[in-house]
Parts: structure tokens; sequence; C-alpha cells
């Protein structure tokens, strides 16, 4: 339970609420914030990948490539106390299967870490505690993603090459969509409704939209700019490709 209070909190919840969901007193919530011991779970002894030694990759570099695309689209890293940082990605309550596959990720790059969920209006936050998202997505920063540069490390691209799809699938599921557009045709004199499946991604970040657009080159996905902050995939065997390798939100 004090755990459970603490995540909380350390999701920016205030201590009103945390008190009213847990049936805690804001009192002893206080008190567990400046106890030492509660938030020894945070600091567990786990070896980073990155600030090591001998750097090497992360655990499980595809489920890597896939989380970074949901944290380009939808996620944070926040300075929360002592060193610890929050990860934390918002899933639509409407894409389950989502919800998932993101906690999932999570846990696959950082498998001695525990991994919450906490719900908010029309969405889940999917979030981990650890002293090493920094180094892990270095791409954190103050600010918004779309008002600073985000630009990969040489080790992330390596595994961006290595894994392209997971990161594609990544930013589809957060910022990006499969739908089924329309057009008419006239067919033997008669126009008629034409319908077709196409892919979007949205963001305002001008990085990460070329980041997205070089990833879909290096795969052979055709690929048009509808504006400045979309992008759509539309031709049939590129459509066809996403399909195989990415497919709709569920």
């Amino acid at each position: 339970m004090r755990k459970r209070a603490l995540t909380l909190v350390g999701q920016g919840r205030s201590l009103n609420s945390v008190s009213k969901e847990t049936g805690i007193s804001r009192a002893a919530i206080r008190s567990w914030q400046t106890r030492v011991e509660p938030l020894g779970w945070m600091h567990r002894t786990v070896p980073c990948p990155r600030c090591c030694d001998v750097p090497r990759e992360p655990e499980d570099p595809a489920a890597y490539s896939y989380l970074l695309g949901l944290y380009l689209g939808d996620g944070c890293v926040s300075f929360q106390r002592r060193d610890v940082y929050s990860l934390r990605i918002a899933c639509a309550d409407a894409w389950p299967g989502l919800i998932e596959a993101c906690a999932s990720a999570i846990q696959s790059v950082r498998p001695d870490n525990k991994v919450c969920r906490v719900q908010s209006g029309g969405c889940q936050y999917v979030s981990s505690w650890s002293k090493h998202w920094p180094c892990l997505l270095p791409q954190h920063g103050p600010g918004k993603k779309h008002e600073r540069r985000i630009a990969l490390e040489p080790w992330q691209q390596e595994i961006v090459d290595a894994h392209p799809w997971e990161l594609i699938r990544g930013l589809i599921h957060s910022d990006g969509c499969r739908t089924t557009n329309w057009t008419t045709r006239m067919i033997g004199g008669e126009r008629k409704r034409y319908e077709y499946p196409r892919y979007f991604f949205t963001n305002l970040s001008g990085d990460i939209i070329r980041l997205f657009t070089d990833t879909l080159d290096s795969v052979g996905v055709d690929w048009k700019a509808a504006n400045q902050r979309n992008i759509s995939v539309a031709r049939k065997a590129s459509v066809a490709l996403m399909d195989v390798h990415v497919g709709p939100k569920y």
C-alpha cells in the first residue's frame, strides 16, 4: 500500500486525491515521502546497459525500438526525487492491446523495474521508475519535444537500423492510425464511390517526422507529406507492407 501511494504521488497526483483513493491519511503519506526506507524499491542496483563500464544495447533491443517509438509520440521522462525518474506513456483506453504492448515493452527493457498503470480521463499512463531512463532515452529534456532538437544517438540508430519495423509500429501506435479513405471514380459512365485503406502519422516535431520517414524509406514504404506535420502512406503495396508489420491499433 505504501508503494502504491508513493507511486500515485509520483505521477503528479495531489495528496488529497491519493488519500481519498487509498484511504491513507495525508499526514501518513507525507511522512512516507520523507523516509528513505520505503523508497528503497525504486533504487534497485540493477546495472544500466548504457552507463556501465562497457556500454551495451538495452535488454531486448526490438522491444526498445518499439518503446522508443511510443516515447517519441506520447511519452515523457520526469525527474521525481533522489535521482529517480519516471517514464510515462499515455495510452488511450480505446486500445487495450496497445496498453498491454506498452507495458510489456517497458518490462522487457527494464525487467527488474516495476511497471504500473494510472487511470486518467480516457487513458492510462503506463509508467515505470528508474534512475536510468535518461540514459536509455537521451532525447529527454526540458520543454516539449517539438520545441527542442530530437536526434538519435549512434547506438540508438544502430538498434533502429536492426529493428526498423518496431520503431515504425511504436510511432504509429502513439501518433498514427490506419483509416479508410474514400473518393469517387467514373466507371462505365457512372460515378461510383471507391474506398481504400491508408496510414497516417501526425507529429509537431520536424525531427520526429524525419525519423519516421527515413525509417519508412529504409524498409521500402512509399509515403507522401500531406502537410508539414502529417505523413500519409496510401499506395496499395506500401499499405499491404504496413499491414504485415504494423496493422491497426487494437
